[in-house]
C-alpha cells in the first residue's frame, strides 16, 4: 500500500494519462489489490481492480465444503454486499445481475482466496489527475468495503444464510424436473405479477399463485423441505383465458424461472427446464443459410428453403427460422405468446384455406408441426393461446388463467374439441424432417474484429458490438443482463481465433462453458456471466455478417 501511495501522490495535478503509472500489485497486509486496466481517459470506460483476501482472514472457509449451488449463491451474496457498500461513493462500481443469480465473475473462490472484482472511476478535474481524492477512494474507502463484503462476523449472516439456501433449493428443484417430466414449477404462494413491463420487481398486493389439483406437483428442497406447485408437464400445454386474467404474467414467469432469483423476487421457487426457449417473429432480422422448409417450401420463382438466407426476414420467416435455430442450438422446450406471434406461422384457419389454396400458400404453420415435434423430437411447447381454437386438438394439457389463478380445464378443452369439431384441413404436405447443424466460417468473426479496432462489449442487454458490427438482440428476452452479453461477445472473440470452418459449434461453447474452463476462460474481468449455449446462438445467428453453411 505504501508504494501505491507514493506513486500517487506524485500524480497531483498531472495529465490524466499519467494514471497509467499505478497498474500492478500492491499488499495490503490482509489483501493483495491488482490494477489490471487504467483508463485513457475520464470519460472511458471505468478502470479494471481485482482484490484477492486470503481465506484464512474473512472466517467464510466453510463454505468451500458446501454445495456447488451454494458457493455459487455466497459469490453472489459478497458480490451484492460489496455492491452496496460501493453505492456510498459513486467512483466505485460492482457489476451485479439484477434479481437473478447467475455464476458471474465478479466474485471467485480460488485456492488463494477470495477474489473480488470491480471498477473504479479514477477521479480527474478536466483531464488533471485528482490523486489526493483517487488515494482517498482506493486506500481508505475501498479497504473497508472489501473488509465487510469478505468477513463473517460483518456479514448479515441471517440474510447470508437464506439467500444461499434458497438458491440452493431451487436448483435442486431444477435437477428434479426431468424425473417428473415437467418443463416447469411454479411454487404455491409464488408471487408472479411484477411492476411494470420495464420492472423486474413483484408487484405490490399481487395474489400469490395457488396450483389446483389436478396440476399440483410435490417436489423437495434440501433447505425448505417439501414444495408444493404448478407442474408444466412435457408435451403440449395451451395457457388460455380472458384478457388482463394473468396468461402471459405465468409464461413470463415460467420463461424467466431458467434462472434461480434471490429472496423477495416472489419467484424464488419457481423453476424451469434451462433449455427452454422463447420465440417469437422478429421483422427484419437475418437468417443465414438455414433450412426451414419443414415451416416454408415452394416458395415463388422455386427459391429453395433448405439453404434460405435473407437480410430482412418477415415475421413468419423470422420465427420460422428462431424455431429451428432454437432445435439446432439444444432447446427441449418452446416458450411461446400469441401476441408476439406471426398469425400466419400459428394457424390459417378454414375460411382462408378456403380462400387462399394450399398451393399458393408456402407457409405450413406450427399447429400442424406441432404434434410432430413432440412425437419426433421430444419438443414440448407452452403456447399463450387465446385467439384459435384449433390448437386444443393437439393439447395435452390446457390451463386456464383466471383472476391470476390457474385452473384445469383439459377435459372441458377434450368435450369443446368433441362438440365443436375443426374444420380446417392440415396442411402438413411432408413429414417433419430432421435437420442437420450447419458450419461456420470462424474466420468472419476475425475480419469484423480487426475492422472494428477489436472492441466487444454489450450495449446493456439489447445488444452486443463486435468489432465494427451492433447486433441486436432486443428479442432475446431471456436475457437478464449486459454480463451475459459480455460474455458472449467474449467466447466469440476464442472462436475467432480459431482459423477454419466449426463443423460442430456447440461442442466448442460446451468445451467453453464447462465448470473447469469458464472461469479460467475468463480474462480479469468482473462484468460477466456465465450465459447459455442456446443465447450464444441466437445471438450469432442475428449477426448479419456471420458466414454459415449447411453441414455435408
Amino acid at each position: 500500500m505504501d508504494l501505491l501511495t507514493a506513486k500517487l501522490k506524485k500524480l497531483e495535478k498531472q495529465n490524466y494519462r499519467a494514471y497509467q503509472q499505478i497498474k500492478g500489485s500492491y499488499d495490503f497486509t490482509d489483501f493483495t489489490l491488482h490494477i489490471d486496466q487504467v483508463q485513457g481517459d475520464p470519460y472511458a470506460s471505468a478502470s479494471r481492480f481485482r482484490a484477492i483476501r486470503p481465506w484464512s482472514v474473512t472466517g467464510l472457509d466453510f463454505i468451500l465444503q458446501t454445495s456447488a449451488a451454494y458457493q455459487l449463491a455466497a459469490r453472489d451474496f459478497i458480490g451484492r454486499t460489496l455492491a452496496e457498500y460501493a453505492k456510498q461513493d459513486n467512483a466505485i462500481s460492482v457489476a451485479t445481475t439484477g434479481q437473478v443469480v447467475l455464476d458471474n465473475t465478479a466474485v471467485l473462490f480460488t485456492d488463494e482466496g477470495i477474489e473480488l472484482r470491480f471498477r473504479i472511476n479514477l477521479p480527474a478535474d478536466g483531464r488533471a489527475i485528482l490523486a489526493k481524492k483517487a488515494l482517498n477512494i482506493i486506500t481508505f474507502y475501498l479497504p473497508k468495503y472489501l473488509r465487510k463484503a469478505t468477513l463473517w462476523r460483518e456479514l448479515p449472516q441471517q440474510r447470508f444464510t437464506e439467500h444461499c439456501e434458497v438458491v440452493e433449493d431451487q436448483y435442486a428443484l431444477q435437477e428434479q424436473l426431468h424425473h417428473h417430466n415437467l418443463v416447469s414449477f411454479i411454487a404455491n404462494g409464488s408471487m408472479l405479477p411484477r411492476v411494470s413491463g420495464e420492472s423486474d420487481i413483484p408487484m405490490k398486493d399481487a395474489l400469490p399463485m395457488q396450483a389446483p389439483k389436478e396440476l399440483a406437483v410435490t417436489l423437495h428442497a434440501p433447505n425448505r423441505g417439501y414444495i408444493t406447485g404448478l407442474g408444466i408437464k412435457k408435451g403440449i400445454t395451451l395457457i388460455v383465458g380472458g384478457g388482463f386474467h394473468g396468461k402471459s404474467t405465468l409464461l413470463n414467469g415460467i420463461e424467466k424461472s431458467i434462472y434461480a432469483h434471490i429472496p423477495g423476487d416472489g419467484r424464488e421457487y419457481c423453476v424451469t427446464d434451462p433449455l427452454s426457449m422463447k420465440i417469437r417473429a422478429e421483422d427484419g432480422r437475418c437468417v443465414h443459410n438455414l433450412n426451414i422448409a419443414n415451416f416454408i417450401n415452394h416458395l415463388p420463382m422455386q427459391k429453395s428453403t433448405t439453404d434460405f438466407s435473407t437480410q430482412d426476414a418477415s415475421g413468419s420467416t423470422s420465427q420460422a427460422a428462431w424455431l429451428q435455430e432454437s432445435i439446432e442450438s439444444g432447446a427441449k422446450s418452446l416458450l411461446i405468446d400469441e401476441d408476439t406471434s406471426a398469425t400466419n406461422f400459428m394457424i390459417r384457419d378454414e375460411r382462408m384455406q378456403a380462400l387462399v389454396a394450399k398451393e399458393a400458400e408456402p407457409i405450413t404453420p406450427l399447429v400442424d408441426r406441432i404434434a410432430e415435434l413432440r412425437d419426433s423430437e421430444d419438443i414440448s411447447c407452452v403456447i399463450v393461446m387465446g385467439g384459435s381454437g384449433d390448437y386444443l386438438d393437439e393439447a395435452d394439457n390446457v390451463i386456464q388463467m383466471h383472476e391470476y389463478q390457474p385452473v384445469d380445464v383439459t377435459a372441458k378443452a377434450k368435450q369443446v374439441v368433441a362438440q365443436h369439431p375443426s374444420e380446417r384441413s392440415h396442411e402438413r404436405e411432408q413429414p417433419l424432417q430432421r435437420t442437420s447443424p450447419r458450419a461456420f466460417h470462424r474466420a468472419c468473426l476475425q475480419t469484423l474484429l480487426a475492422e472494428g479496432k477489436f472492441r466487444v462489449g454489450a450495449k446493456g442487454n439489447s445488444s452486443l458490438r463486435f468489432g465494427k458490427e451492433f447486433v441486436d438482440i432486443s428479442a432475446l428476452e431471456q436475457l437478464q443482463t449486459a454480463n451475459e452479453v459480455n460474455a458472449i461477445g467474449w467466447l466469440w472473440f476464442q472462436v475467432a481465433q480459431t482459423p477454419g470452418w466449426s463443423s460442430d459449434l456447440s461442442k466448442e461453447f460446451q468445451t467453453q462453458l464447462d465448470q473447469n474452463q469458464w472461469h479460467a476462460l475468463m480474462p480479469n474481468n468482473g462484468d460477466m456471466a456465465k450465459p447459455r449455449i442456446l443465447d450464444i446462438f441466437a445471438t450469432l445467428n442475428r449477426l448479419r455478417k456471420a458466414q454459415f453453411k449447411p453441414a455435408k
